[in-house]
């Protein structure tokens, strides 16, 4: 289904209509000028009428709170595990141990970022 067509504004009526009536006076070598004249004001109306569109739907539109990120949390939480689960990993199982429980963290986090990219 097609969006209603707009019909012109009478004063867009009425410009055109006098920029014809002028170009039938002045002749033709007056026509771009008027052309330019006449798409300016055009220009003028349609931008009037989008920001009149948008500041409607801005009206109607709910407002959402702002959603708290939590992946700043994430990302420091496995920091802070990180840094006190490597020694011990690397403290008792040597290179085996740092590789699994840095594998585990890896893990938790492309969890929660397949997890949020999910979620929106």
């Amino acid at each position: 289904m097609a969006p209603p067509a707009h019909r012109p504004a009478p004063s867009t009526r009425e410009d055109l209509r006098a920029i014809i009536a002028t170009r039938r006076e002045l002749g033709p070598e007056y026509e771009d000028a008027l052309v330019d004249s006449f798409l300016d004001k055009l220009d003028v109306e349609i931008a009037a009428r989008v920001r009149n569109e948008v500041a409607a739907q801005m009206i109607h539109r709910p407002q959402q709170p702002p959603r708290k990120d939590a992946a700043v949390g994430v990302a420091l939480g496995s920091l802070g595990i990180g840094i006190p689960l490597t020694g011990i990993a690397a403290g008792n199982a040597g290179t085996t141990g740092l590789v699994l429980s840095w594998a585990g963290i890896i893990a938790v986090n492309l969890a929660y970022a397949i997890s949020r990219r999910s979620s929106r």
